[in-house]
């Protein structure tokens, strides 16, 4: 079983681009997103019935990300990824009123008995901006985005929170406000975390 590292942090912060950034520098397993390619993305965006849809069809996917990206040759690199998905954009939605209480509930289960069966990614590197840089970075991509820069402050709470629970020598923490486009700063930081494994 290979190791596996995912990349977190609000909507609009580069997860993407770092992603495809060390891709270029390293030889990685990648998994992305899929924003464009999920079921339930555009229906939710114009419908927040597609909520819970949405939710266990990102769940799902996240957890065959991780099977398939454990049995790789190389290092697994997840753009965001089933923990993100949970402890970020599930509770911001049920912030947000587009998951009810139970929703909320049946997708913590879920997450709870997947997370049961597939281990922790080793390293989790967490992606931190300002609002204003996030708003401007999401204002030059074409892709659907539920959540906006407006929630970056409270997306970034819940993570704090699910942070704090795990140990600290799983967790790289990047400031990417003045990083290049080719998040060359990032890169080598998180190649030299690699250095040991």
């Amino acid at each position: 079983m290979n190791k596996l590292i995912s990349i977190v942090g609000a909507s609009g912060v580069g997860k993407t681009a770092l992603v495809h950034a060390l891709a270029k520098s390293h030889h990685f397993a990648t998994a992305f997103e899929q924003h464009d390619e999920r079921p339930f993305q555009a229906l939710f965006k114009q419908d927040k019935r597609y909520a819970l849809a949405n939710q266990m069809d990102y769940f799902l996917l996240r957890a065959e990300q991780e099977k398939e990206l454990r049995t790789s040759s190389h290092i697994g690199l997840l753009d965001g990824g089933l923990d993100l998905d949970f402890h970020g954009f599930t509770r911001l939605f049920l912030n947000r009123n587009l998951l009810s209480q139970n929703e909320f509930d049946l997708c913590r289960q879920l997450y709870a008995l997947i997370r049961e069966t597939l281990p922790m990614p080793e390293l989790i590197v967490s992606l931190k901006t300002d609002e204003e840089t996030v708003a401007d970075r999401m204002s030059k991509r074409r892709r659907i985005n539920i959540a906006g820069a407006e929630d970056t402050a409270l997306f970034n709470s819940y993570l704090d929170k699910w942070l704090a629970s795990i140990p600290s020598h799983q967790i790289l923490e990047l400031d990417v406000t003045n990083e290049s486009i080719e998040y060359t700063q990032s890169v080598e930081r998180i190649l030299n975390e690699l250095a040991g494994w």
